[in-house]
C-alpha cells in the first residue's frame, strides 16, 4: 500500500505559531486531488491545506488543536484507493475535527466545542456568522444570552433556570483567548517590556489638499471598482518621510543597523471581535496612488473574510496604524511591530479652528486637520529624527497637488 505524505507548508508568517483548527474529511472517505483536507490556524491566518493526490484518507497525525511545526507530518493518503462502502457515516472517529450535530458542514473550533460544552448547548440550533457559516464563540456566547433573556415559548416546557451569581461576586463572561488575541498578547509584551524602549512624538497634519484631490478623483477610482480611501495617501506620505529618514524603515541588531532598500508596509486592520492583522503592501515606494488604492482594497478586503495567506503578513518593514477611523484623537504608544523601528499612528480627521497667518495678519479658520505620531525604537533614533520624519509627512500631505 503506497501512502502519500500530508504535509504542512514549509514557509510560514515569522514568529507565528500553527495548529490544527479542524479536518475536512474522516480517515476512510475519498479524497479528490487538491480537494481541501484540513485547516491550519495560526495566530494570523486560517490556511487550507489540499490533497496531494487522488485517493482515500488513511491516517490522520495531528488532531485537532494539536501544534503544528513547518513541514510536519498531518496524515497520509492512499494514492487511486477507492474509498470502501463500508466506511462510517454519521459521528466521525474521535479526534478527526468533526463533530456530530454539524449541521450544514460547519467546522466547529477548539474553542467553540469548549463552550458548547460548558453551556450544554446543542449545535444545531446555531447560527454561524463567521467565514462560510463557520459558528464561532461569539455565536455561542451569543445564544446563551439570548436563549436566557427569552421566554418559554407558549405551551413549551420550563425556561432554563437563569444562572445566579453568588451574591458576593459579580457575573463573570468567559471567552477563550484565540491563537491571534494570545500572539498579539505576547508579542505587546514582548515589543514594550522587553525589546525597544518606545518613545512618541506628535504632529498635525492639515488634510485640504488631500481633501480636495480626493473629491477630485473618488468617483473615477470608483468606477474602476476601486476605493480611494486616506489610507492610501498616507502610504504614499510615508515615501517621503522615509526617504528623508531612512532608519524608519530599519531593524536593530546587536551587530548593527539593517536599513532595508525596500519600503513594505503593513497596515493595522482591524478584524471586530477577532484582534487585529497587519497584512502588507509590498514596495510602496514603487506605487502610484492608483495601484496604492487597488492594492489596500484587496487586502483589506481578504483580511475581512479570513482570507489571507502567510505571505501576505509576512516581511513588513514599516506600519501604519489608522486609528482614527474608529474615533480616536490620539493612541501612544503604539506599540511597535517587531522587528521594525517605527510606526506611524494617524488620529481621526476632524473639523478646527486653527490661527493662520494671511497678508501678514493672523486669523481664525476652520480646517479638516488630525494629529498624527510616530512611537520609535530609542536605539534606533532620537527624537530630532522622529519629528524630521513627520515633517517630511506631514509636507507631502499638506501640499498634495495632482
Amino acid at each position: 500500500m503506497a501512502l502519500t505524505d500530508v504535509r504542512a507548508p514549509h514557509e510560514q508568517s515569522e514568529g507565528t505559531r500553527s495548529q490544527v483548527l479542524r479536518w475536512l474529511k474522516n480517515v476512510g472517505d475519498a479524497v479528490a486531488a487538491d480537494e481541501p483536507l484540513l485547516e491550519l490556524e495560526t495566530d494570523k491566518v486560517t490556511i487550507e491545506i489540499a490533497a496531494p493526490v487522488a485517493g482515500v484518507l488513511r491516517e490522520i497525525s495531528k488532531q485537532a488543536a494539536d501544534p503544528v511545526t513547518p513541514s510536519e507530518l498531518l496524515g497520509r493518503i492512499e494514492a487511486g484507493s477507492v474509498a470502501r462502502p463500508e466506511a462510517p457515516v454519521g459521528p466521525a472517529a474521535a479526534g478527526t475535527g468533526i463533530v456530530a450535530g454539524e449541521s450544514r458542514g460547519r467546522g466547529l473550533s477548539p474553542a467553540v466545542r469548549r463552550l458548547i460544552a460548558e453551556h450544554g448547548v446543542d449545535p444545531a440550533q446555531l447560527t454561524g456568522t463567521g467565514l462560510g457559516g463557520r459558528v464561532t464563540a461569539a455565536d455561542v456566547l451569543r445564544h446563551v444570552e439570548q436563549t436566557r433573556a427569552s421566554p418559554p415559548a407558549a405551551g413549551g416546557g420550563p425556561a432554563p433556570a437563569p444562572a445566579v451569581a453568588p451574591a458576593d461576586a459579580a457575573a463573570v463572561r468567559r471567552v477563550p483567548h484565540s491563537p491571534m488575541r494570545r500572539r498579539i498578547a505576547e508579542r505587546m509584551v514582548e515589543s514594550l517590556l522587553h525589546t525597544a524602549p518606545h518613545v512618541t512624538t506628535v504632529f498635525e497634519a492639515d488634510l485640504a489638499a488631500v481633501l480636495a484631490h480626493r473629491a477630485r478623483h473618488r468617483h473615477d477610482y470608483e468606477r474602476r471598482g476601486t476605493p480611494l480611501t486616506l489610507t492610501a495617501y498616507f502610504l504614499a506620505a510615508c515615501v517621503d518621510a522615509v526617504r528623508a529618514v531612512p532608519e524608519a524603515n530599519a531593524r536593530w541588531t546587536d551587530a548593527a543597523l539593517e536599513i532595508h532598500e525596500r519600503l513594505d508596509i503593513g497596515v493595522a486592520t482591524a478584524l471586530g471581535e477577532r484582534g487585529l492583522i497587519v497584512p502588507v503592501v509590498r514596495d510602496v515606494a514603487a506605487l502610484d496612488l492608483p495601484a496604492l488604492a487597488a492594492a489596500l482594497a484587496d487586502l483589506t478586503a481578504r483580511a475581512r473574510a479570513d482570507r489571507l495567506t502567510p505571505a501576505d503578513v509576512r516581511g513588513g518593514t514599516f506600519t501604519v496604524s489608522n486609528h482614527g477611523v474608529s474615533g480616536s484623537l490620539i493612541a501612544t504608544p503604539i506599540v511597535i511591530n517587531q522587528p521594525q523601528s517605527a510606526i506611524l499612528g494617524v488620529g481621526r480627521l476632524e473639523k478646527r479652528a486653527v490661527v493662520l497667518s494671511r497678508d501678514g495678519e493672523d486669523v481664525i479658520a476652520i480646517r479638516p486637520r488630525c494629529y498624527v505620531s510616530l512611537t520609535i525604537d530609542h536605539r534606533v533614533m532620537d527624537g530630532e529624527r522622529a519629528n524630521r520624519f513627520l515633517a517630511a509627512f506631514t509636507a507631502r500631505l499638506e501640499a498634495w497637488t495632482d
